[in-house]
Parts: structure tokens; C-alpha cells; sequence
């Protein structure tokens, strides 16, 4: 499984919303220039995060995002369903009774406890505790925060 391209960056936008203090509009160029992100890209990324409460937007002149929640509040869970949907590693657990195998398939039992074992490690990653080891990897590099351009 490999996260798509709209989530990562989605990850980088909010590691750099998450430096700002909460409720401060950020101007979409400004993120775009930091995180190379194209300005059509950033808006549709933004727009699952927007419906579920996490972002918020500004229009007009001076217009950008803004965090709703605090960085504390965010995890990397939030951010992959907003942006994948659902988690499921396998069709036969999507829905109860899908498979005609559930009640004997030795790996539909294998299957629910790895997508709960990385719900759980996704849920306990915030935005703020990405923002902190961010800045010690910085530190460690001699460089400060301001520079980055967060996300891999």
C-alpha cells in the first residue's frame, strides 16, 4: 500500500499550517512556495481536510488557510481517511459477510488486526509531535525550521 500523492502532500501542507499560530490565515502561495505544492493541487488536497473541520479557508484578498484544530488534535489518521477514505486492506473486510470465506479464511482474521494495529500507530502521530521531531532533525543539521520544507 502506498499512500497517494494527494495525502502526502496534504501531510506537508498541514506540517507547515501546523508552525503557524492557530487560526492564522496562510496565504496559498506561501504554502505552495514552501512545500512545492502547484496552487490547483493545494486547493482540491485541502478541500477533504475543509469538510471534515480540520482547515479552514479564506477567499478574497488575503485569503489562504487556517487550522480549525490544534495541531495537538490532528493526527496522521485524520489526515489518510480525509484523504483515502476508509482503511481497508483487503476487500473481504470493507463489509461484514462480503466474503463467503469470513467464518474459515485463516487470513481475514490477519487482516482486521493489521488495519487496527496501523489505524492505532496513524492515530498516534499529531501534527504538533511531527512539528517538534522536525525541529530537532533540524537542529540536528544545524538548520532552523523556518527553511524546511517539511514532508518527504
Amino acid at each position: 500500500m502506498i499512500i497517494t500523492r494527494a495525502t502526502e502532500y496534504a501531510i506537508r501542507a498541514l506540517l507547515h499550517l501546523s508552525k503557524q499560530p492557530r487560526g492564522q490565515i496562510v496565504l496559498k502561495k506561501d504554502i505552495c512556495a514552501a512545500q512545492d505544492i502547484t496552487p490547483a493541487f493545494l486547493t482540491k488536497i485541502l478541500q477533504p481536510l475543509i469538510k471534515e473541520g480540520i482547515v479552514g479557508s479564506q477567499r478574497g484578498v488575503g485569503g489562504g488557510f487556517y487550522l480549525i484544530k490544534a495541531p495537538e488534535e490532528i493526527t496522521l489518521l485524520d489526515v489518510v481517511r480525509a484523504e483515502e477514505g476508509p482503511l481497508y486492506l483487503n476487500h473481504c473486510i470493507a463489509q461484514e459477510g462480503i466474503c463467503e470465506r469470513d467464518a474459515f479464511c485463516p487470513t481475514h482474521g490477519a487482516w482486521k488486526d493489521i488495519r487496527n494495529e496501523l489505524m492505532q500507530t496513524l492515530a498516534k502521530y499529531t501534527f504538533a509531535d511531527l512539528v517538534a521531531t522536525e525541529a530537532r532533525n533540524l537542529e540536528k543539521l544545524g538548520r532552523s525550521s523556518g527553511h524546511s520544507k517539511a514532508g518527504c
